[in-house]
């Protein structure tokens, strides 16, 4: 029963983004080329209306409608309402993170007071308050992040299958194991859209709602104890647009507005495009994946997996960096 769900949550999403997609065209919600923008031809957006509800379908019935999986899951559709009327009219920035605020909050009251994130080494509020600081980032970094064709699917495939076998392999999980499958397969569904060329986008719709799912994962995996699977799974996304924040934030520039000085949007431009950057950040997530697989078969080897991991995200960083001042400089 379980594989059935992912199964059928992967078909729903191939299935129902073509309807989707000739409806946001009629409606003319289109992701329009602006010089922030990394595409140069209008694109539908807001396939999230369609992947956030189907992932969040598929946990529903995994969890037989009840428990706090379910109600978690019912949290993330109301971000992605409140974010579909972000795509559609843009709202302001304090609305939006109150409205994350409450949600996320909300969210982590749902946890039992012996579900630790830090597993002990914070007291429970220190936990609960750097697990709240965390998850809103996190939300808002996966936003951030999807500024090129095929990432956010990627990024949801490796993240939710590297989990599962995390867990597996451990032993532990049971229905958080699939929950993560679901995740990978409604990942794998867009994909077959928003692979280089994109034919539609996620929106923040999307971009928001899985940010919150996929965060919820990782706030699990690592109460269950598998802490360095959860930093070493969406380590590069991290990376990058915590760095990219810090030198934004030097540079005096508005945060809260996208931009394209990411490393991966950087990496694009100088490579010729999207595929070629994509298929670069994939290889290094699977190896992300892979340390993650050896931390829970053995969790002696945490602190060298994270330090091999932290050298495969700031190789891939440099390469990026290094590839855009090479065109910068030939400019």
């Amino acid at each position: 029963m379980p594989w059935l769900v992912a199964g059928l949550a992967l078909l729903a999403v191939l299935i129902l983004m073509l309807p989707l997609k000739r409806w946001l065209e009629r409606r003319a919600v289109l992701d329009r080329p602006n010089p922030r923008s990394s595409h140069a031809a209008p694109v539908p957006r807001g396939a999230g209306l369609v992947v956030v509800p189907v992932a969040v379908a598929a946990w529903v019935a995994l969890n037989r409608g009840a428990g706090p999986d379910v109600v978690a899951a019912s949290l993330a559709l109301l971000l992605a309402a409140i974010s579909w009327l972000d795509d559609l009219r843009g709202l302001g920035v304090v609305l939006r993170l109150t409205v994350q605020v409450a949600v996320v909050g909300s969210a982590l009251a749902l946890l039992p007071p012996d579900a630790l994130v830090f597993q002990g080494a914070l007291p429970l509020p220190a936990d609960r308050a750097a697990s709240f600081v965390l998850w809103l980032w996190f939300i808002n970094l996966y936003n951030f992040m999807d500024g090129i064709d095929g990432l956010s699917g990627v990024a949801t495939t490796t993240v939710g299958a590297g989990a599962a076998l995390a867990l597996a392999i451990g032993g532990r999980g049971d229905g958080l194991v699939f929950e993560a499958l679901v995740l990978a397969a409604v990942a794998i569904g867009f994909l077959a859209w928003n692979r280089p060329p994109a034919r539609i986008f996620l929106g923040d719709v999307g971009s928001i709602g899985l940010g919150f799912l996929v965060g919820w994962v990782l706030l699990r995996l690592a109460i269950d104890g598998f802490w360095a699977a959860a930093l070493l799974l969406p380590l590069y996304h991290l990376g990058d647009a915590t760095l990219t924040l810090a030198l934004r934030l030097a540079r005096g520039d508005r945060v809260w507005i996208a931009g394209r000085a990411h490393f991966y949007q950087r990496g694009a431009v100088a490579l010729g495009g999207h595929a070629p950057v994509l298929g670069r950040i994939l290889a290094a997530k699977l190896l992300l994946v892979a340390l993650a697989a050896v931390t829970a078969a053995a969790p002696a080897l945490a602190w060298p997996a994270l330090a091999a991991g932290s050298l495969i995200v700031l190789a891939m960083l440099w390469y990026l960096a290094q590839a855009a001042r090479r065109v910068g400089d030939a400019a």
